[in-house]
């Protein structure tokens, strides 16, 4: 029986996780989850670097499920990783997990169950009829340790309160379908002057492929600019400038900082993660990352 069940490849934003992600799902039989916010949407081709044509014959999941204007989440991601590891390992084949954004790879490597708590009409009517007294006094009998007491204020929010506790109380008791995920965990690490100048290299390869025309086109279909700024960094600067805010070339120099600045971010969050217990393995990205990944599997495999 195999020491994992699950490749996890992070860095930060142009270091080659999606590459190095295909490569391996090639060499081990496997499919890539992509664990990006932005990517779910069908038209964030450019902007959200889907990068499709790496792929080739590797199949990928969590990539154009949506359409732009879902508010896509954390619960949302965390049901589609289940089923997509399902469907994977029943085909007796290794998923590869590519991050990312931090909070959902967060919640596939930490493991906290999200479970959804709809509107419970008939629970509603019956609260209805206690008195605000009655209401703080079940919700502190469901949750005697309440550290949000700005739920015990208003009406409206004790009565979510109770009905979000009651949901999770029963939720307790059902099978928790989240898989027992084994991960090894890669983090591709570059000199941080050359990820400076992948960074602003890619992003001049983006905007030659037309980025700003599919911000314009995604605009144009309907999608707000709010929305727009919603969807990160390029979609934001993007749109300022399609709204005449900025010049092309105050945009291409706002984005671009921006974007490094992003880069520390997640460099930040990565060795924040290591902290907090998770194990890494740094690929040196200047060298063979494939060579290096395949040697540490060899090892944790036989050690």
């Amino acid at each position: 029986m195999s020491a994992f069940n699950m490749l996890v490849v992070l860095g930060s934003t142009a270091s080659g996780k999606t590459k190095l992600a295909v490569e391996l799902a090639r060499m081990l039989n496997g499919e890539v989850i992509s664990a990006d916010s932005r990517q779910v949407y069908r038209g964030l081709d450019i902007g959200s670097g889907k990068d499709l044509d790496e792929y080739q014959e590797i199949k990928h999941h969590l990539i154009d499920i949506v359409d732009p204007g879902y508010e896509y989440n954390i619960f949302d991601f965390q049901q589609d990783v289940i089923n997509a590891y399902e469907k994977i390992s029943n085909k007796n084949k290794l998923t590869i997990m590519a991050g990312g954004s931090a909070l959902y790879v967060d919640s596939i490597l930490k493991g906290y169950r999200l479970i959804e708590v709809p509107e419970n009409k008939t629970l509603r009517a019956t609260l209805d009829e206690l008195s605000h007294e009655q209401l703080t006094e079940q919700l502190l009998q469901l949750k005697p340790n309440l550290h949000n007491t700005t739920d015990l204020i208003e009406r409206e929010r004790l009565v979510r309160a109770i009905e979000i506790a009651l949901g999770e109380q029963a939720a307790k008791n059902k099978k928790n379908d989240f898989p027992e995920f084994k991960s090894i965990i890669f983090a591709i690490k570059w000199p941080r002057e050359v990820i400076r100048e992948r960074i602003t290299l890619r992003l001049k390869q983006r905007m030659e492929q037309g980025l700003i025309e599919e911000v314009e086109q995604l605009h144009a279909q309907g999608v707000s600019w709010e929305t727009l700024y919603f969807y990160g960094l390029e979609y934001r600067y993007i749109a300022q400038h399609l709204q005449g805010q900025l010049s092309k070339n105050d945009c291409f120099q706002k984005l671009n900082s921006a974007i490094h600045q992003f880069s520390k971010k997640q460099d930040t969050w990565l060795r924040r993660l290591e902290r907090n217990g998770a194990k890494i393995h740094w690929l040196e990205g200047d060298k063979d990352v494939l060579a290096q990944a395949m040697s540490i599997i060899a090892k944790i495999n036989n050690p």
